[in-house]
C-alpha cells in the first residue's frame, strides 16, 4: 500500500509453512526493553512479536466485537489531518489516510481482528468466515451474514458484492488494488468488462458467481491462498448497488459500516455520525462508543503537535489521524513523561524510495548516481530521526518476509549520508554533462518539503539543474501514477498489503502492469523480474522466499527501478481525554475501532 506520510500495512517475518502467514508488530506503547531505553521502536521489537495470522469460521467471525476495558459511549472525537482525504470511495482506496477513514464507514467480505497484543485474525465481515476453500484453493465460497444493511437501509445481497468487484473493472475507477481482479480476469483485466456493470453486463459464472442472494463464489485458475487478505483490504469495501452514484460517489459514499458521512466541505471538514443501521450483533471487529468524528483537514502536522501538547479545550478530544508528531517537536513530546504517554510508537512496513521513471532516466548510471547521491540519513533526520525511520538497504522492509539486515548494495551503512565521490564518478562513465535537467516531483506535505531541498542539494553538487515541482498529497499518486507524467523522478512511500513480499513486487515492479493509475511508478517491464514474479506466486512460501530474494536483488543491482532511503516509523499523539489509544498492526496507527472518550 502506498502513502503519502508513509504509513499503513501489516509488519511480518518469514512464513514457515504452506498457508501460514507469520506477522510481527508493535502493540501498547508501554512495553518492551527498547521503549524504556530510547522510547523509539526497534527491528528487535517487531521480531519478537512475531505471531501467525489465523483465518477466523463463523464462531470467531460472530459480533459483537469484545468490548475495550473502561468504555463509554457518547461524545465526538476530534480528528486533525493536514489535508484531504486521497479518496472516499473503496475502490479508489490505496493510500493509507483513506484506509484509516474506511475502517470507520466501509465493510468488506472480510476483515482484520487484533487483539491487545496486536496478533491479527482475518475473519469475516459482512461473511459469515473468513472464506472456504475448495478446488485445491481455486475456489473460495463466500455466505453472507444476515442484517448487513447499508445507511439506506437496503439489504446488502450477493448481487451487491458482484456490483462491487465488476466496478473495479470500468474506467470509473483509476486508482486502487488490482488483486482480485488480475487474479480474475489477468493483467489485462478491464477488457474483459470494460464498462464494469453499468451497461447491464458482468462476469461469467464461470469466473465469479452468485448462485443465490447469499452467496458469492470466486473461480480462479490458479490457487489462491491470500483471497481472505485480498479481500480485507479496504480497497474492496462493498458498494451498494442501488447507491452506486460512479464518479459521484468518490464524494458522497454510502457507509455499512459504523458512522455515515453527513457532511463533506473539500479541504476544510468532513463529518460522521452514528450510522443506525450498522447492527454491532454482526460486527467482530468496530465498535460504535463515541457519537462522531469532527475530521478538519487544514491542521498541519505542527500544529497538531502544538496542540496535543497542550491538551487544552477541544485537543483534549482529538487525535492525530494519519500524521507523526512534528520533527521539530518531538523531543518536547518523549522529553516529557506527562505527554510521551499519550503518544502511539511503532515499527513501520513502509520503505520510503526515490522511484526513477524509467522511461526519462534509461541510463543505469545515473540512476545509481543518484542513489549514491542521496544522504539518506538528512532525510531520516527530516522525519524525526530515530523516531522516524532508519536507513533502508534494500527495497524489503524489516518487517517483509525475505527481508535481509545486511544487505545494503549502496554501502549506505558506512557512508548514511552519501558517496558523492562515488556518484561523480559514475556520472563521468555515463557522460554526464553539467546543467542537465531533472524534474523531481514531491506532495506538499511538511516533511516531503523539508526533504526535496535536502535532495536538491544533493543533486546541484552533481552537477544537476533539479526541476522541484510541488503536487497536492490528495492528488499525489494520481499524477504520479500518469504513465505520460513528465518527471524523472519521484519519492514514493510502499509497504505490503499483507503478509508476502508479493504484494511489494508485483503490484510496484510487474512490467505486465503498467498503466495509467497502476502502481508501477518507474515503468520497469523486465523479463526477468516478469519471469520471477510469475514463479514465486506459484510456488509454496519457503520456496517462494527464495524467488522473492533473487527478484529483489537482481532489481537493486541490476535495474535501479527505485533508491531506497529509510524504513519508516510511526510516532502519533493523542489527548488526555481520548481512551482505547494503542497502536494498531493491521493499520499502522492509532486503532481507530476502539477508541472511546473517557469523559463523554
Amino acid at each position: 500500500m502506498k502513502s503519502i506520510r508513509s504509513r499503513s500495512a501489516r509488519a511480518v517475518v518469514v512464513a514457515v509453512a504452506a498457508g501460514s502467514l507469520a506477522l510481527t508488530g508493535c502493540s501498547s506503547n508501554d512495553s518492551g526493553k527498547s521503549e524504556a531505553k530510547d522510547q523509539s521502536k526497534t527491528k528487535e521489537d517487531a521480531a519478537a512479536q512475531s505471531n501467525p495470522v489465523a483465518y477466523a469460521d463463523a464462531a470467531g467471525s460472530t459480533g459483537p466485537a469484545k468490548e475495550v476495558s473502561g468504555a463509554v459511549s457518547g461524545g465526538n472525537i476530534n480528528v486533525y489531518l493536514q489535508s484531504d482525504l486521497t479518496h472516499m470511495d473503496p475502490a479508489q482506496i490505496y493510500v493509507s489516510d483513506a484506509g484509516q477513514f474506511a475502517n470507520l464507514i466501509h465493510r468488506k467480505l472480510t476483515n482484520y481482528q487484533e487483539d491487545a497484543e496486536g496478533n491479527l485474525t482475518v475473519v469475516g465481515d459482512i461473511a459469515t468466515d473468513a472464506g472456504t476453500s475448495s478446488d485445491d484453493g481455486k475456489t473460495w465460497t463466500y455466505t453472507l451474514k444476515d442484517g448487513i444493511q447499508d445507511e439506506d437501509g437496503n439489504a446488502i445481497t450477493s448481487a451487491d458484492v458482484r456490483h462491487t468487484i465488476e466496478r473495479m473493472y470500468s474506467k470509473v475507477i483509476f486508482d486502487g488494488p488490482s488483486f482480485v481482479q488480475s487474479w480474475l480476469s489477468g493483467s489485462n483485466y478491464r477488457k474483459a468488462l470494460p464498462d464494469g456493470p453499468y451497461k447491464g453486463k458482468h462476469l461469467p459464472d464461470s469466473v465469479l458467481e452468485t448462485p443465490d442472494e447469499k452467496t458469492v463464489v470466486f473461480h480462479f485458475d490458479k490457487p489462491r491462498p491470500d483471497l481472505p487478505q485480498a479481500l480485507a483490504m479496504a480497497g474492496y469495501g462493498i458498494v451498494p448497488e442501488k447507491g452506486d452514484t460512479k464518479e459521484k460517489y468518490d464524494k458522497a459514499p454510502k457507509a455499512l459500516g459504523p458512522y455515515k458521512l453527513v457532511e463533506y466541505k473539500a479541504g476544510k471538514s468532513l463529518k460522521l455520525v452514528k450510522n443506525d443501521k450498522w447492527d454491532p450483533k454482526t460486527d467482530a471487529v468496530r465498535h460504535q462508543y463515541v457519537d462522531g468524528y469532527d475530521f478538519t483537514t487544514t491542521i498541519d502536522a505542527s500544529s497538531q503537535t502544538k496542540r496535543l501538547i497542550a491538551d487544552q479545550g477541544e485537543a483534549k478530544n482529538a487525535i492525530q489521524f494519519t500524521s507523526s508528531v512534528d520533527p521539530a517537536q518531538i523531543q518536547d513530546v518523549v522529553g516529557s513523561p506527562a505527554v510521551n504517554k499519550r503518544t502511539i510508537k511503532g515499527y513501520q512496513p513502509y520503505v520510503w524510495q526515490m522511484s526513477f521513471n524509467l522511461d526519462r532516466l534509461k541510463d543505469k548510471k545515473i540512476r545509481d548516481a543518484i542513489t549514491y547521491a542521496i544522504p539518506n540519513q538528512a532525510m531520516i533526520q527530516a522525519d524525526g530521526g530515530k523516531y522516524g525511520g532508519e536507513l533502508a538497504g534494500g527495497l524489503f522492509a524489516p518487517t517483509l518476509p525475505g527481508y535481509d539486515p545486511d544487505y545494503d548494495p549502496f554501502g549506505k551503512q558506512k557512508k548514511p549520508n552519501g558517496d558523492p565521490e562515488t556518484a561523480k564518478k559514475l556520472l563521468d562513465e555515463a557522460g554526464f554533462k553539467e546543467g542537465t535537467k531533472l524534474t523531481y516531483a514531491y506532495a506538499n506535505t511538511p516533511r516531503a518539503q523539508k526533504q526535496q531541498v535536502i535532495v536538491k542539494d544533493a543533486l546541484k553538487k552533481l552537477g544537476f539543474d533539479v526541476q522541484a515541482k510541488e503536487i497536492d498529497s490528495a492528488s499525489f499518486y494520481e499524477q504520479i501514477g500518469k504513465l505520460d507524467n513528465k518527471f524523472d523522478m519521484y519519492a514514493t512511500g510502499w509497504g505490503q498489503d499483507w503478509p508476502s513480499p508479493s504484494t511489494v513486487v508485483t503490484p510496484v515492479y510487474d512490467g505486465t502492469l503498467i498503466a495509467d493509475g497502476a502502481s508501477n511508478y518507474s515503468h520497469i517491464n523486465d523479463p526477468k523480474v516478469n519471469s520471477l514474479i510469475q514463479k514465486a506466486l506459484t510456488e509454496q512460501p519457503e520456496e517462494a522466499a527464495k524467488t522473492w530474494e533473487e527478484a529483489h536483488h537482481y532489481m537493486v543491482e541490476e535495474i535501479n527501478p527505485a533508491a531506497p532511503i529509510y524504513f519508516s516509523k510511526q510516532l502519533q499523539l493523542y489527548g488526555s481525554n481520548i481512551g482505547g489509544a494503542r497502536y494498531s498492526t493491521d493499520s499502522s496507527y492509532i486503532n481507530i475501532n476502539d477508541l472511546f472518550l473517557k469523559k463523554p
